[in-house]
């Protein structure tokens, strides 16, 4: 590997096709809502940041093989990872507990497909809770893994506040299991995923790392700041290097069935209803999951002393514009319920990912339209055939209600004769 900086590749080989794609513009999309004297204020803050990132000492990028932990590595980030440090020579061992927040179909498949690729020997599993203290230190004592990727955690802002304390025992405790570990056991280096949801209802065009973050919406925004105090009192107390990833809405093939791309997707393929929150108006920074793997392994090859890092594409699809897309490469017209918008929920998030381009060298590739096309043909070609079996039980219970409907008004109109 290159130990430039500016020239390091780390894309993965599953998307190499991808390599010519040349990078989205990084153009500030809203500017033009700004008035003069904002644009001004913001250039100047934009240039003072600038030279604050470039003030900070860059660690060059460790070469070499690596043994990794990757948690929750059968998920959907967790496993784009570990193949991505597989194909370059390094081995992983995977931590997840395949907790039914979702179907695990995918999980299974995501696992057998590393395992029957790489082998037993590059790729250990263990089906384990990380909150469990005895199994992680065993994990720990016989693997001495010298890297920590941890991308498990109980996602998903609305769930979150239906049911926090599971929030609170997956993802902060587990988090803080893994950091005493982590200091117990020398780990070089500790990367985990944050996200977007710690900046609330901020109002600024880009969320910065430096902005204010003591206001979370939600009981999963709360619980990833409080990840990020304790990855800093780690560092603060053991000199445990840290970095907190915030990842703005991740998607692509393999992806999950309860986030909006998939669910959009799946829905409106088969002629199904999708539910619509609010007016349309309010965007996301969805980026695509070779962007976020290269940052996560960009961010495990450097091993700053304590870093948060956006990872984005650094700019928003409004919800509109989504569905407009989805309706272009599915070739399907969408059926919309406009609802009311949800509590908990931002009305839009851009990263600012100037900070990681001058410190990791990151920079997303995939514009968004291209990767919805990327994610539909992922669907069509693999999805689709491993839940085949599914779609037509589905079929035939949904044609029996319809004629149980049928023969129960028939029977109605037969009555009221009489």
């Amino acid at each position: 590997m290159d130990n430039s900086v500016e020239n390091l590749e780390t894309d993965s080989k599953m998307y190499a096709s991808y390599d010519s794609m040349s990078n989205p513009s990084l153009a500030l999309t809203d500017s033009d809502s700004l008035s003069s004297s904002s644009e001004e204020e913001f250039s100047l803050k934009q240039n003072f940041e600038d030279d604050v990132y470039s003030s900070v000492k860059r660690v060059d990028p460790h070469t070499g093989y690596k043994k990794v932990l990757v948690t929750g590595g059968a998920g959907f980030i967790g496993s784009s990872t570990a193949q991505h440090l597989l194909e370059r020579g390094d081995d992983v061992v995977i931590v997840d507990e395949m907790n039914d927040y979702y179907d695990i179909t995918q999980k299974e498949k995501n696992l057998h497909r590393l395992v029957s690729a790489y082998g037993e020997k590059r790729v250990k599993v263990y089906r384990a809770d990380i909150c469990d203290e005895k199994v992680m230190h065993n994990i720990f004592n016989i693997e001495r893994p010298e890297w920590v990727c941890h991308m498990a955690a109980r996602a998903g802002v609305r769930p979150s506040i239906q049911d926090p304390h599971i929030y609170i025992h997956s993802n902060i405790k587990g988090t803080t299991r893994l950091l005493e570990l982590s200091h117990e056991f020398g780990v070089k280096n500790f990367v985990f995923a944050s996200s977007s949801s710690v900046y609330g209802g901020s109002k600024s065009t880009f969320f910065s790392e430096d902005e204010n973050v003591d206001n979370p919406v939600s009981p999963y925004a709360a619980s990833k700041k409080t990840c990020e105090l304790l990855a800093y009192t780690y560092h603060h107390l053991y000199k445990l290097n840290v970095s907190a990833l915030r990842f703005f809405t991740v998607y692509g093939p393999n992806g999950r069935p309860d986030m909006a791309p998939f669910m959009f997707i799946d829905r409106i393929s088969r002629g199904k209803e999708i539910k619509q929150f609010g007016d349309g108006s309010s965007s996301r920074d969805y980026t695509f999951v070779s962007d976020i793997v290269d940052g996560i392994v960009r961010a495990i090859d450097r091993p700053y002393p304590y870093q948060i890092f956006n990872l984005g594409k650094g700019d928003g699809t409004s919800l509109k514009d989504f569905i407009c897309y989805v309706e272009k490469h599915t070739h399907q017209k969408a059926k919309i319920c406009v609802m009311p918008d949800q509590p908990g929920d931002v009305p839009y998030t851009c990263a600012d990912v100037r900070k990681a381009k001058i410190l990791l060298g990151y920079q997303a590739k995939i514009p968004f339209e291209e990767g919805i096309r990327l994610t539909v043909q992922w669907y069509n070609n693999e999805y689709l055939k491993l839940h085949e079996n599914m779609f037509k039980k589905q079929k035939i219970l949904e044609k029996k209600k319809t004629e149980l409907v049928s023969f129960g008004k028939n029977t109605e109109r037969i009555l009221c004769s009489y």
